[in-house]
């Protein structure tokens, strides 16, 4: 079995390594003693294929929640499943996680360039750029850049490209979905909002319950269109139209009640 010594874009395997166990180390505090994390249904990860998989989930910060389901699907290759454990598995951990992001944010400080040599698939937004409304097409580089990402392990996207929640999702993951046709993961976090701060590095506020619920594969019938598909994903991870209306008439009943 051929050694390798770098990922499938180029980044060295050694420096990963050092940069996921440093991360890994900070990560543990802030994730079981700064705060309590939950972690339910990643069992899902048991077997999983090695390739081809992309995990949807709704996004509250720019690292803190990429960060977490990195320390679980690390934990899940020991065979450690619900919960983070102490960080030794940082050690040795599972090195083919990409994670799809906007090249601003990840070009934007030394951190976030850190952050970005551990996985990221840095791609150029179509929609806003420095802050600003733009309307630009898609660049075939980004694509393929996430096509050799599936191609070589386990890809995380946010389909609606912001930590604003309930916004409606981008045609392009499902436009991904179709092309590449991976097992598709939905995943929901919650809480990362209230303890960290919007780009996820700094604690924010302690004591907070967080959780990462990982759900069943989906079922998709990849013969139906963009937006029919789309339409699946945001209802999987709790952020369309439907769950909206419903958390805004359990936080009615809640205020009622007080």
């Amino acid at each position: 079995m051929r050694i390798r010594f770098r990922d499938a874009f180029g980044n060295s395997l050694l420096i990963k390594r050092l940069l996921i166990f440093v991360f890994g180390s900070i990560a543990y505090y802030r994730f079981n003693i700064a705060n309590k994390t939950q972690v339910s249904g990643s069992h899902v990860l048991k077997g999983l294929q090695k390739k081809n998989v992309l995990f949807v989930s709704n996004h509250q910060t720019y690292f803190a929640d990429v960060t977490g389901m990195y320390q679980v699907f690390c934990c899940a290759k020991w065979g450690i499943y619900d919960r983070i454990n102490f960080p030794f598995f940082v050690l040795n951990p599972k090195m083919n996680i990409y994670f799809i992001a906007a090249l601003e944010t990840m070009s934007a400080g030394i951190l976030p360039k850190l952050f970005a040599y551990v996985g990221s698939v840095s791609i150029k937004r179509t929609w806003r750029s420095a802050g600003k409304m733009v309307n630009r097409g898609v660049d075939p580089g980004d694509i393929k850049k996430i096509f050799t990402a599936l191609e070589n392990g386990w890809v995380i996207t946010f389909p609606q490209g912001t930590t604003t929640p309930f916004v409606n999702g981008r045609k392009g993951t499902a436009h991904i979905i179709k092309e590449t046709k991976p097992i598709v993961i939905p995943v929901v976090v919650d809480g990362f909002r209230r303890a960290f701060d919007k780009k996820g590095l700094f604690l924010k506020k302690k004591g907070v319950d967080l959780s990462i619920r990982f759900k069943d594969p989906l079922d998709i019938d990849y013969t139906k269109d963009s937006a029919a598909i789309l339409e699946q994903i945001m209802d999987s991870i709790e952020q369309s139209e439907d769950y909206n209306t419903m958390k805004k008439i359990e936080e009615d009943l809640e205020a009622s009640n007080a």
